[in-house]
């Protein structure tokens, strides 16, 4: 074949494409919305993405592999729609599944982009990381020797991850200025989602970093076994401080778990599929048992769902800062070549008809530590990211505000005020004669 049957073929190929992808977006619509579409996409655009695509195929400063543009214009088409909507190639599919479930091949850190640095947040334990002795706040330089600077970011950290037992180096400098190599072998590392301690007699605290497919099923077997061995709660602290959300379903079924009836949350987007609307049935796992939820800014998605069921049902009371207000749903959506896109299809909104988008969930107490707002808390919420989808004024919910100047009451002062509230809602249930 010639260069030039080649290049006609190739364009005709990607008009074909782009045809095909107005005509699957056009399917997706129900009966209802498909008049409201988009004009579609003349003669004239087509040509001018395949002018585009010959133009950089033939005279960028290097060569570029042809799957590799179309890769790339397939990426930037979800990357400009909103923050979350996502091309994932098979191994990010992959891995993304892995994830769902709670576990994952690679060493066991949960890792940040920081001023161009790739920071350790938290280390799991057990773990790799954990074994090796690699701490939160530590910096990662190299991976099996090659240097970070300079790279990208995002390719560097999936390098982390790798078959179980391959071989990898890091070079670490830690908070102290000292530079370290450490040498692990990966492995399959189990993501704790949830932890429980007591934080005074009768007290329970219980900390849901995330949503994987098992969360909500661990917390009902903790609280079996911990009732299985005589303890009995006047009140629990479910802590969703930095939860990012993740599974939809377990949050739902969580939720589901401290109420009898009503509502837990709706979904709303064009396509019929999404107008959802999941309720709770009968059974509360702590049946009258007082519950305050502390959320933050990092509080996201799924945690919000959770949070703002319980708040609308007045079945928990939410304490802390505003969460993050990511409100939209992303579908998963797999391709026939083995990779996947998420993509954002719905809005939620809690029992009441609030919408979590770019507006979070406002705290019934909001809290307010001067030794925590001294610290220079510069995390985004949903509000300042690009190309993040509007939200619907739904109003003000009135707030009551404490603050703490001083922080005296402990190293976690979130903790130790909602353990306040607790006593005092169990001192007013018992001076009006309600039951422990």
């Amino acid at each position: 074949m010639d260069k030039t049957m080649k290049k006609y073929l190739l364009n005709y190929l990607l008009l074909v494409m782009l045809g095909m992808g107005a005509t699957a977006a056009a399917a997706f619509q129900d009966e209802e919305t498909a008049g409201m579409a988009p004009a579609a996409l003349s003669l004239d655009d087509l040509r001018t993405f395949t002018d585009v695509f010959n133009q950089v195929r033939n005279n960028y400063v290097e060569p570029v592999d042809d799957k590799m543009l179309l890769d790339a214009a397939i990426k930037g088409m979800l990357s400009e729609l909103d923050p979350h909507s996502a091309y994932l190639p098979d191994e990010e599919f992959q891995d993304l599944d892995e994830s769902s479930r709670g576990r994952f091949s690679g060493i066991g850190v949960n890792v940040q982009v920081v001023d161009k640095r790739i920071v350790v947040q938290a280390v799991i334990t057990p773990s790799p990381a954990d074994s090796a002795g690699i701490n939160p706040r530590d910096i990662i330089l190299s991976i099996d020797d090659n240097p970070v600077k300079g790279r990208n970011l995002r390719k560097a950290i999936d390098e982390l991850r790798g078959e179980p037992g391959s071989n990898i180096d890091l070079e670490i400098l830690t908070p102290e200025g000292e530079t370290r190599t450490v040498s692990m072998v990966r492995s399959t590392v189990e993501v704790p989602s949830v932890n429980f301690s007591m934080i005074e007699d009768d007290f329970g605290y219980f900390k849901v970093s995330h949503f994987n497919r098992e969360t909500s099923a661990h917390l009902e077997s903790t609280l079996a076994s911990i009732e299985a061995d005589g303890t009995t709660f006047k009140g629990i602290v479910l802590d969703l401080r930095d939860n990012p959300g993740g599974v939809l379903q377990p949050a739902v079924d969580m939720a589901d778990g401290f109420l009898d009836e009503g509502v837990i949350v709706t979904t709303r987007g064009r396509n019929a599929s999404m107008q959802l609307e999941f309720t709770a049935s009968p059974g509360d796992w702590l049946a009258g048992i007082p519950i305050v939820i502390l959320i933050d800014r990092g509080t996201a998605s799924a945690s919000e769902v959770l949070a703002g069921a319980l708040q609308d049902h007045g079945r928990a009371l939410v304490i802390g800062e505003r969460s993050f207000g990511k409100g939209s749903v992303q579908s998963v959506l797999p391709l026939r070549n083995g990779a996947g896109i998420k993509l954002t299809t719905a809005r939620y909104y809690t029992p009441s008809g609030r919408s979590i988008q770019a507006l979070g969930i406002e705290p019934d107490v909001s809290l307010r530590s001067m030794r925590f707002v001294d610290s220079g808390d510069t995390r985004r919420r949903e509000v300042d990211l690009d190309r993040h989808l509007d939200h619907e004024d739904m109003g003000e919910t009135p707030v009551i505000e404490i603050i703490n100047p001083e922080g005296e009451l402990g190293d976690d002062y979130y903790v130790q005020e909602a353990l306040r509230l607790l006593k005092g809602a169990l001192i007013l249930s018992q001076a009006t004669g309600g039951s422990e």
